[in-house]
């Protein structure tokens, strides 16, 4: 049986590996297919489709969107998008921006807190990757402040922690209509980290109306029962299922490419079903210009 992964983040954002890197342990896994899905950013994607012609593999163009709905913050990942998505560009070039202007006030808010960090060594950090809390973190780390990047967040980064900002973000119905307009196939990312169960299905019937085509039911962090109860969730509302292992690298050493924490394996039928549903609304499968 193949399987494929269709959630991982490269240095383009947050990951650790650069995007033909993570092509080739792609394909060093035996994997099928791979979905490179970096944060508010399409930078590395022609890289990785480089790499993903030149080794025979799969290369899904994607990324993970963060959406603002009434019950609070939720992911998104954008599936089969086109190689020009300039409305989407221009939308995260804005949020980059606000985004930076978050990075500056955590960094400030570490300060206040006795840290010696700046921001330019952030920067230099992070490279062209786009800057994020993983970033932060990992200068923390090296500075001794913290004796993981686990630990930054749990005492300094997360929400309700001191040095947490929140971030601005699209709502959920500009986000799933700027998706659906560029023919990419949204999907709600790791939804049992989001919500409980009742109001994940409240949200789920909001947003099936506004464009939401799929659910990822398999992920790193869905224990089993996580699992039956999405993919429940996903035949109640017609939509397809999504799997992959949010890989990130060396800032998240228990989550392996295409294995997660060891168990998760996500079939190639989930990549082909997800196909079948572009085909049937009339959207292309493939890299598309």
């Amino acid at each position: 049986m193949q399987f494929v992964d269709l959630h991982t983040h490269s240095t383009a954002s947050d990951g650790t590996k650069s995007p033909a890197e993570l092509v080739r342990l792609a394909h060093a896994a035996g994997l099928a297919a791979v979905a490179v899905t970096d944060h508010d950013t399409l930078a590395g994607l022609a890289e990785a489709e480089e790499a993903g012609h030149a080794l025979g593999i799969e290369v899904v163009r994607g990324c993970e969107l963060a959406l603002l709905t009434p019950q609070g913050e939720i992911h998104m990942l954008a599936l089969w998008l086109p190689q020009h998505a300039d409305a989407l560009e221009r939308a995260m070039l804005a949020l980059r921006a606000k985004r930076t202007e978050r990075n500056v006030g955590i960094v400030h808010k570490l300060q206040g807190l006795g840290l010696a960090i700046n921001y330019d060594e952030v920067l230099a950090h992070a490279g062209a990757a786009s800057v994020g809390r993983p970033h932060i973190a990992a200068i923390m780390l090296a500075k001794g402040y913290v004796p993981s990047i686990n630990a930054a967040f749990k005492h300094y980064l997360a929400y309700g922690c001191p040095a947490y900002l929140p971030k601005e973000v699209l709502n959920v119905a500009q986000g799933l209509r700027l998706l659906r307009s560029l023919g990419a196939s949204p999907v709600l990312a790791h939804p049992c980290l989001s919500l409980p169960a009742e109001p994940l299905r409240a949200l789920v019937a909001e947003l099936v109306p506004q464009g939401l085509l799929g659910l990822e039911a398999y992920h790193s962090e869905h224990n089993a029962a996580d699992t039956r109860f999405v993919v429940g969730l996903a035949q109640q509302y017609g939509l397809a299922l999504s799997g992959g292992s949010d890989f990130h690298g060396d800032t998240k050493p228990g989550i392996a490419l295409g294995r997660g924490h060891g168990g998760l394996r996500v079939p190639l039928h989930v990549l082909e079903k997800l196909k079948a549903q572009r085909l049937a609304l009339g959207l292309p499968s493939a890299a598309f210009a």
